[in-house]
């Protein structure tokens, strides 16, 4: 499913509606460029999930994971830095995944291998200044729902 979001205040409406119908043991992947806005729709994700304070939602480039108290909590991974796959199961997201909060972790493509099978994963590109495409692929039920 593809989602043309045409300025900032449409990506983060995009973000707020689906942190509202998030669930818990959620794992959403972002894939895109530097620049694509995945951060910023995480923030946007985080505001749905009712995060009491969205500025503090930043890029876990260097720390590699941030967690988040919201309606559930929310765990934001970045696999920019790693190197291999395994290296984010390091990490322990295995037992974050089988946990009540939602995952959402940026640079999703580097770790596909070791996601769980059943996740959402959205592939951002711009489409200009600021407007951005999303590409949106459901996998599992749960998933296809939260879609519809």
């Amino acid at each position: 499913m593809i989602f043309e979001l045409a300025d900032l205040a449409a990506t983060e409406e995009f973000g707020r509606r689906l942190g509202r119908r998030l669930f818990a043991g959620a794992v959403v992947g972002l894939v895109g460029p530097l620049g694509a806005g995945k951060t910023h729709l995480v923030r946007a994700i985080a505001e749905g999930l009712d995060v009491a304070e969205p500025r503090a939602v930043t890029s876990p480039t260097f720390v590699l994971i941030q967690e988040y108290r919201a309606r559930m909590p929310i765990y934001h991974f970045d696999a920019y830095r790693l190197r291999a796959a395994a290296e984010f199961l390091d990490l322990g997201a295995e037992e974050y995944f089988d946990g009540r909060g939602v995952c959402l972790i940026e640079w999703a493509d580097r770790v596909a291998d070791v996601l769980p099978p059943e996740r959402l994963t959205l592939t951002l590109s711009v489409a200009g200044p600021t407007a951005r495409r999303v590409e949106a692929v459901a996998r599992g039920a749960a998933y296809e729902a939260l879609l519809e």
